[in-house]
């Protein structure tokens, strides 16, 4: 199975044209077969336990700038995925317009966010640690407020957005647009590796997506999914899964 597309450019030198689009398939079905997996190991080694209350005090868990950040970029990403997949699926629509204005809302926001968690957010609280790795394996490390897991979506996320990010906008400056007519293309072999990572980090982006959703939706996460809709969590949940040495939140 071929990675990449080429061509043959107007010289007849052999370009990149970009990712061979039969990856799609290998991802979606790798994808899910990876998450029915884990749905069924997760339930064969189900404890039996109380789950904790979502009733009685609360803390904060996400300020409502945080959590319309978080929602503005998944729609973004969803919309681009959609825009930039269906198409290659045989649905055909004017689709190029949406993709680059919802390019742009996620480049924008993601720079707010950027420097929002970097100048009034504690930062750190983000930072995977060495003694981060060994959370998995031993059920009484508790984390502070982000989990091994959460920290390392967020870093693959952060890596494949950006990626997305960058060379949508180089691939952006090659169309037509409001603000510019379509320049000639000078360097064809250039554009094309552009094309190529911009595919493979959708395709990867694809995945993780898929992944993201997948956990936000389970039974025993579903509360931090409420979280970054009502923006907390209840003391018992908090007491359970988090160590308050590490993270100390406001009442709510």
């Amino acid at each position: 199975m071929e990675i990449i597309r080429n061509k043959r450019d107007v010289w007849g030198d052999e370009v990149i044209l970009g990712v061979a689009w039969d990856l799609l398939w290998v991802v979606a079905v790798a994808a899910l077969l990876l998450l029915a997996g884990h749905a069924i190991v997760m339930a064969a080694l189900a404890k039996r336990k109380a789950k904790p209350s979502a009733e009685g005090p609360k803390v904060r868990r996400h300020d409502a700038i945080d959590r319309a950040f978080h929602w503005i970029m998944a729609a973004s990403v969803l919309v681009l995925i959609a825009t930039g997949v269906m198409p290659i699926l045989g649905v055909r629509f004017a689709w190029l317009n949406i993709h680059w204005i919802a390019g742009l809302i996620l480049t924008f926001v993601v720079i707010f966010h950027i420097i929002r968690a970097t100048f009034w957010q504690d930062f750190k609280s983000m930072l995977l640690t060495p003694s981060d790795f060994a959370e998995p394996f031993d059920e009484s490390r508790k984390p502070g407020k982000y989990s091994f897991e959460q920290k390392g979506m967020h870093w693959a996320m952060t890596v494949l957005v950006l990626l997305v990010i960058v060379t949508g906008v180089i691939l952006f400056t090659n169309i037509n647009s409001p603000f510019w007519a379509r320049p000639s293309v000078q360097d064809e072999a250039q554009l094309g590796l552009m094309f190529l990572l911009h595919g493979l980090a959708t395709l990867a982006l694809v995945a993780f997506t898929a992944i993201h959703i997948y956990f936000a939706l389970r039974p025993e996460k579903i509360f931090y999914t409420r979280s970054m809709v009502k923006g907390w969590i209840s003391e018992d949940e908090m007491k359970q899964n988090h160590d308050a040495s590490k993270w100390k939140p406001e009442a709510e």
